[in-house]
């Protein structure tokens, strides 16, 4: 079973934290049913950028992203080149580590 390390956030995970991940399973619903609560403001439509992360390691282990990620990921804070969307992101046999960007753009949020 494949582990996804999760670096240090100081709000959605201060600690960091080392998560068991099922194949075939989105990285935001991964880390979300692990009680990281990673925004999705689109609801996991491929329609924000909230759920933006960083592919610290194994990025070259992931499906490329499609086009449309790759639009909205231009609009992202923080944008990197190992930058994905964790809703696009199908967790493969291999080991991951993400970081999570301490801001995302939602104009939507409120409070």
């Amino acid at each position: 079973m494949p582990k996804i390390t999760v670096l240090p956030h100081p709000e959605l995970c201060p600690k960091g934290r080392v998560l068991d991940a099922k194949p075939g399973l989105s990285l935001c619903d991964t880390l979300c049913q692990n009680g990281i609560h990673i925004e999705h403001a689109c609801e996991m439509s491929c329609a924000c950028t909230t759920c933006h992360v960083i592919v610290r390691e194994g990025l070259n282990t992931l499906a490329p992203s499609e086009e449309i990620e790759d639009d909205l990921l231009d609009k992202a804070w923080g944008l990197e080149p190992a930058s994905r969307l964790a809703c696009q992101v199908r967790v493969a046999e291999h080991d991951l580590l993400i970081e999570i960007p301490r801001y995302t753009v939602n104009m939507i949020k409120e409070g």
